[in-house]
């Protein structure tokens, strides 16, 4: 049997205003749904996607940043979030949501799913993948 193919989902774009963000959510549920090594790498504006605090009230739009939040218990356990984004932005690691899941081969320790990378670092991780969708 083949290893399965290594698919990474960027996001790119803020999180309301459009449709890429929830799309882009609703693509890797379904990945995952499906057994596929999928990650998720936030960059640019795509950084605010996972950020504390969002309100969507005034917008008259469903807040659905909480399901980042449950992407672990579909094994999606790999977030990378680009640290010149954030700092572009003026955000640090501590303006975004807690996102953990549970090892199941460490005796389900909590562990963080959001991984820091600078831009070199995440342009040598993107040429890792197989297949790499943005949006």
């Amino acid at each position: 049997m083949s290893e399965a193919k290594k698919f990474l989902y960027v996001n790119r774009r803020a999180p309301y205003g459009t449709i890429y963000a929830l799309e882009s959510l609703e693509v890797v549920l379904i990945g995952a749904a499906f057994d596929q090594d999928v990650s998720l790498a936030f960059i640019d504006d795509g950084v605010f996607q996972i950020a504390k605090g969002q309100d969507t009230k005034s917008l008259g739009v469903k807040n659905f940043s909480p399901t980042y939040r449950a992407l672990g218990d579909y094994g999606v356990t790999k977030l990378y979030v680009e640290k010149e984004s954030l700092a572009e932005r003026g955000l640090t690691e501590d303006d975004l949501m807690p996102i953990i899941y549970e090892d199941e081969n460490d005796n389900f320790a909590e562990k963080p799913s959001l991984i820091f990378v600078d831009r070199a670092e995440m342009a040598k991780m993107m040429s890792e993948q197989d297949i790499v969708l943005s949006f």
